[in-house]
């Protein structure tokens, strides 16, 4: 049976989250061994001694994942597979729908990225504000994706004033930190700052 607390319990689909709800449905579909399902890997079992056996319970999962699945829409959002026949016709059409290239949004996103700033924000929060952006810049626009050495640029750029002279340190290192070693040794400057204060 459907978990319903635990489908219902998970952010619905509106027209902002769907990579958020994606991958969210994606697992918990794989956990209630529906994803093939959904994905369309499985299709109708083939025909066998316990044939109809085999295909009530086919039906049975494929029944429950399609109810998963629109239990987790916000309801505007049903009429966009309000006449699809399969799941696997469910998930790719929201896969088409939010996938396509939306030059507006793609711009406003742009935009937020340069003018993001650390502010008040803690490191681990800025990070994950900027490497956010850059992932959806990179859905939007999967030509041009924002690779780590641009993303390092982009936060060393919205860093508070305090960050300068361990950034220029870090500069001068004869090997340059990857992007998660980066990460750390800003979330250790951060706690040492902290401890110093």
């Amino acid at each position: 049976m459907v978990n319903l607390h635990a489908v219902g319990g998970m952010r619905k689909l509106n027209n902002d989250k769907y990579n958020t709800w994606s991958t969210c449905i994606m697992s918990y579909m794989q956990r209630q061994d529906m994803w093939e399902i959904v994905n369309g890997s499985e299709k109708e079992q083939p025909e066998t001694e316990d044939a109809n056996e085999m295909l009530t319970k086919w039906k049975i999962k494929a029944f429950k994942a399609m109810y998963a699945l629109k239990k987790t829409l916000e309801e505007y959002m049903l009429e966009h597979i309000r006449d699809v026949k399969t799941q696997n016709e469910a998930w790719e059409t929201f896969a088409k729908l939010f996938s396509k290239k939306n030059d507006t949004k793609l711009q406003l996103l742009e935009g937020e990225l340069l003018c993001i700033k650390q502010g008040n924000m803690m490191i681990k929060q800025y990070l994950y504000k900027v490497k956010l952006l850059c992932r959806e810049i990179s859905k939007l626009d999967p030509a041009t994706p924002i690779g780590d050495t641009r993303m390092k640029r982009i936060i060393v750029h919205g860093l508070k004033p305090e960050f300068r002279s361990f950034v220029i340190a870090v500069k001068g290192w004869q090997t340059q930190p990857s992007l998660v070693e980066f990460e750390n040794l800003l979330a250790n400057q951060e706690a040492l700052v902290k401890q110093m204060g």
